[in-house]
């Protein structure tokens, strides 16, 4: 399987985010020999979309004359895309969110209704194209952080999604917190594996790893000491 990862951290392989999406991905080695490709959205050269609409009128072609280009090539190449970011403003960081915009050319200007809302007719077949998020944030508390950013994946890729939303996120690189970050990073090892397999998680295997790793309070407490 080609897996491109776009790893949204301007952090790179420093990322909180990314111990988890080194894990998951672990655990799909274990299941098979899987070509994995990981683009560091703060690397890439690529510019604001502009809102013109022109790639969406002429078959695809950008006027803008940069790396998206090739960025836009495999994706379409590839059977998994991976957005791997931690949570900005309840949202992705900015570098990740300049590239989704500019998969704009995906799609045509036509339009069409799809349940009650209406979404653009594709210019590139992408049905072989799977999607997966993976989102870590600095909160303790699992709900009411993530939701706009699970809800504009959704909206953005179409079909299938799977969605990996851990709290707590930041133990992952504090040392000292290895007795939970690393059974958990086992758990979604397990994860990996399953998707791989199967296409899919254990639901109940995925709410124990968007769980916190230690109750709220104490890691508010820990956090609040060192402030």
């Amino acid at each position: 399987m080609k897996i491109l990862v776009l790893n949204g951290s301007p952090k790179k392989e420093k990322s909180d985010t990314m111990h988890i999406t080194r894990a998951f991905l672990a655990g799909m080695q274990e299941a098979g020999e899987q070509e994995v490709h990981i683009l560091h959205a703060v690397e890439q050269h690529v510019k604001y979309c502009t809102g013109c609409f022109a790639c969406m009128h002429n078959g695809g072609s950008c006027m803008l004359d940069d790396g998206m280009k090739g960025i836009l090539e495999e994706i379409l190449d590839s059977d998994l895309l991976i957005l791997s970011f931690p949570l900005y403003c309840y949202g992705m960081p900015a570098p990740l969110k300049a590239i989704i915009d500019r998969t704009l050319p995906l799609s045509g200007m036509a339009m069409r209704k799809v349940g009650e809302r209406y979404e653009h007719v594709g210019q590139a077949d992408v049905s072989h194209l799977r999607s997966l998020m993976i989102c870590g944030c600095g909160f303790p508390n699992s709900r009411h952080n993530f939701e706009p950013a699970v809800a504009q994946f959704k909206l953005c890729f179409r079909g299938d999604h799977t969605v990996i939303t851990v709290p707590e996120s930041p133990m992952f690189n504090a040392p000292p917190a290895a007795p939970v970050t690393v059974p958990r990073l086992g758990r979604i090892r397990e994860a990996g594996r399953q998707y791989a397999e199967k296409g899919e998680i254990d639901p109940a295997l995925l709410a124990e790893i968007t769980s916190p790793m230690i109750p709220e309070e104490q890691y508010a407490a820990i956090v609040n000491s060192g402030v």
